[in-house]
């Protein structure tokens, strides 16, 4: 929505890990094998396409947006996104994607990708609201999900994402926090919009 009513490019990173994990699951390479997933991230072929609300992903030739939603994926791709050579194959493919302006999401766009951009959010909310928005995202994939599995992988994540070495989860120091808990995404929207308009100068983005 942001990148919409910027008329920017939008760049979701995590699906670009996700399509790496569904890399991975369908070759012949163990995920426990550092240096031929980074080689492999370094190869594949991913590609973002659509307009920000309806953006598909990928990979090596066919659309893989709903397949990459599955709790496995899910899985796999926070696994794989701790090894240095992957983020690094990701970064240097998400620094030419968003080099001529883009909205980027993702857990090191600030801190990592692009610490210069123009504004920085660092998107939070309480993890009980959190886990049921994925709970409600994982159940149009899976109707058999379960809450309590939802919410358990959720805190795990973040504990795995915060305390990696390389490019852990944190606030960049410059990031305007902005705590979702309790708001709709409308709400989101127009505190971010606001603080864009703030940063230049009070000027309506073009």
């Amino acid at each position: 929505m942001l990148a919409r009513a910027l008329n920017l490019l939008y760049l979701d990173t995590g699906s670009m890990y996700r399509a790496v994990a569904l890399a991975v699951m369908e070759s012949s390479v163990s995920a426990s094998d550092d240096v031929a997933v980074g080689s492999l991230a370094s190869r594949v072929d991913i590609d973002l396409k659509g307009d920000p609300e309806s953006l598909r992903v990928w990979l090596e030739g066919r659309d893989v947006t709903e397949q990459i939603r599955s709790e496995e994926v899910t899985e796999m791709s926070s696994i794989i996104s701790t090894i240095p050579a992957v983020r690094q194959a990701m970064v240097a493919r998400q620094r030419e994607l968003g080099r001529r302006g883009a909205v980027l999401n993702g857990r090191d766009i600030g801190t990592v990708v692009f610490p210069n951009a123009d504004v920085k959010f660092f998107l939070t909310g309480s993890p009980q609201e959190r886990a049921e928005r994925r709970f409600a995202e994982e159940r149009l994939v899976d109707p058999n999900v379960k809450f309590d599995e939802t919410f358990a992988d959720m805190i795990e994540r973040d504990r795995r994402d915060s305390t990696r070495e390389d490019s852990p989860l944190k606030a960049a120091e410059d990031a305007i926090v902005v705590d979702s808990t309790g708001l709709s995404i409308q709400q989101v929207l127009e505190k971010m919009m606001g603080a864009v308009q703030e940063k230049s100068g009070g000027e309506p983005p073009s």
